[in-house]
């Protein structure tokens, strides 16, 4: 991979830059969980008719088809510009999009892949249950065939957005008896569908918009079903690579900026001997190590987006990046609680009253969305370093 920018790549990034200098928008997203997603289905709209949604779509399903290179730059120059990320539109844009460009059908692409890039639908995952959080395996909502449908009974948790979004993918068990990676399937389910209740679980950021979900007799046609009737698990692995391998990759480049804005922040903060913090050599060494390893992040991002270009989609490595990212963003958010003293906790629920407040809380639940810090230590191990498994 050549890490000289091309003329082209240059003309590029100052095309970015000035579309987003004239579209992000100036007002906060709303925290009200309706007139959030409204907010982000604007967005999305505001992408798709600047010419600028699914940057790294490919080109057949309506995305820019973008490689590693300028998908980078894209990410960098939203996070200069401040952006909106993808919100209600990560499972969207980021797994469940990507899943069904590699394993849907024509049909599924037809019916599905447009609006989710005109902002029209958003998009939850059904995967993890109150027993099977990061032993996804150990799933037990089940389906049953009924004709031409499958009907599901059964409870998910932790379906953000699922209040708000128009489908969701879903992994079910539907061979009565099998057990872990067996007898699953992943399968689009119609939100809208009779026998669904959603209802909100309240976090400690004081948002709203995380789920609990309950199927009762819900019936999804069978030509909903992604992949193979049975099939599912190596259908989830695909949209865990995605998830792993697309949705931290703004993480990553925004990374860089955090540690700039938590480095400014210590040469605007006094400690209480009248010296600015920036210059206490304990409180520069965290912040130079934290720039170090987000400039390691940057590399591993051009890494796995090279990866992407030759293999056509992520591989395990992205647990790498998931892990890394995990972890920078704890330890910074550490720094930011110890140099900001008492203002840290004014903190009315909302994000925009207290953004590092919220990141710090957010850092917390980093180490467990999109799958636990352990689980992707293994992933790493098994997958990544071939190591032998332990008995």
């Amino acid at each position: 991979m050549d890490l000289d920018y091309t003329p082209e790549d240059l003309e590029f990034r100052k095309a970015a830059r000035a579309w987003l200098a004239e579209n992000v928008p100036t007002e906060p997203r709303p925290a009200d969980v309706q007139a959030g997603a409204a907010f982000d289905k604007a967005w999305q709209r505001r992408l798709y008719d600047g010419g600028w949604a699914g940057v790294n779509w490919p080109k057949d399903y309506g995305g820019l088809g973008l490689n590693g290179v300028r998908t980078l730059i894209w990410w960098e120059e939203c996070e200069r510009a401040r952006a909106p990320g993808y919100e209600r539109f990560t499972i969207a844009l980021t797994h469940a999009g990507p899943t069904i460009i590699t394993r849907g059908t024509e049909e599924h692409k037809a019916a599905y892949l447009e609006k989710i890039l005109k902002g029209e639908t958003i998009w939850c995952q059904g995967f993890s249950e109150p027993g099977a959080g990061s032993d996804l395996a150990a799933l037990k909502t089940r389906g049953e065939i009924d004709g031409d449908y499958l009907v599901v009974n059964g409870q998910k948790t932790w379906t953000s957005g699922a209040a708000t979004a128009q489908f969701q993918e879903l992994l079910i068990r539907t061979e009565p008896g099998s057990e872990r990676h067996k007898g699953l399937t992943w399968i689009i389910c119609d939100m809208s569908t009779p026998g669904i209740t959603v209802q909100p679980i309240g976090t400690m950021m004081g948002e709203s918009d995380i789920n609990a979900t309950f199927y009762d007799n819900v019936r999804i046609p069978l030509k909903n079903v992604v992949g193979e009737i049975g099939g599912g698990w190596s259908v989830a692995m695909s949209t865990l690579a995605f998830e792993r391998g697309n949705t931290f990759l703004r993480d990553q480049i925004s990374m860089a900026g955090k540690v700039e804005r938590a480095i400014e922040l210590a040469r605007k903060t006094i400690t209480a001997d009248g010296k600015r913090a920036i210059d206490d050599r304990e409180i520069a060494r965290k912040l130079a190590e934290l720039k170090a390893d987000a400039l390691g992040l940057r590399a591993m991002a051009i890494m796995n987006v090279s990866n992407i270009d030759r293999n056509g989609q992520p591989g395990p490595e992205g647990s790498m990046v998931k892990l890394l990212v995990s972890q920078v963003n704890k330890q910074l958010m550490e720094v930011v609680a110890d140099l900001s003293g008492q203002p840290f906790l004014d903190y009315d629920g909302t994000r925009h009253s207290n953004e590092w407040t919220f990141d710090f809380m957010w850092s917390w639940v980093l180490t467990i969305a999109g799958g636990a810090t352990e689980i992707q230590k293994e992933i790493i191990a098994d997958r990544v370093l071939n190591l032998p498994r332990s008995r």
